[in-house]
């Protein structure tokens, strides 16, 4: 995990952060398929074969949980956590066996709220991409950032 929190006014336009990779196994692909997503294209390679696929794919909802732990574990190091306003998300090609994920994320905008100056919103954009650098996620999302507090432990707010 990434040792530097940062507060809302810490983050800045453009800024960048790339995480640390994650090796898919099929073993892992169909043990979530089995929990949460139990579809064929996503509960064995032999169920697969016959499906829009042609082999076995992970979840898209895999694919997005797999993003959430390389941002919070080393990407994104929102010293109050990652917390999500909003989002929009595109599944643009199949996350599949033996892809190696890495997120990449750039910072699109930062306002602090106007209702109240100890939080606003960082805009963002990030690709989780195997490997070859085939995307497999696509998200832009508004996330909830704070003002660093006053060492009291009290909100900093700006007049």
């Amino acid at each position: 995990m990434n040792d530097t929190a940062l507060w809302l006014d810490d983050v800045n336009i453009g800024d960048r952060f790339r995480t640390d990779t994650y090796d898919l196994t099929a073993d892992a692909i169909i043990d979530f398929a089995s929990e949460w997503d139990p579809q064929p294209f996503h509960l064995g390679e032999d169920t697969a074969q016959g499906t829009f696929f042609k082999g076995l794919a992970a979840s898209g909802w895999q694919t997005a949980a797999i993003t959430m732990r390389l941002l919070v574990t080393t990407g994104l190091p929102l010293a109050t956590g990652i917390i999500g306003a909003s989002m929009d998300l595109a599944w643009p090609t199949p996350t599949l066996p033996g892809d190696q994920l890495h997120v990449e994320l750039e910072v699109t905008d930062v306002r602090r709220s106007k209702s109240d100056s100890t939080r606003g919103f960082i805009t963002a954009t990030y690709d989780t991409l195997n490997q070859h650098g085939d995307i497999r996620q696509h998200a832009a999302g508004r996330l909830l950032a704070f003002a660093k507090p006053c060492s009291n432990g009290a909100p900093i707010r700006q007049l």
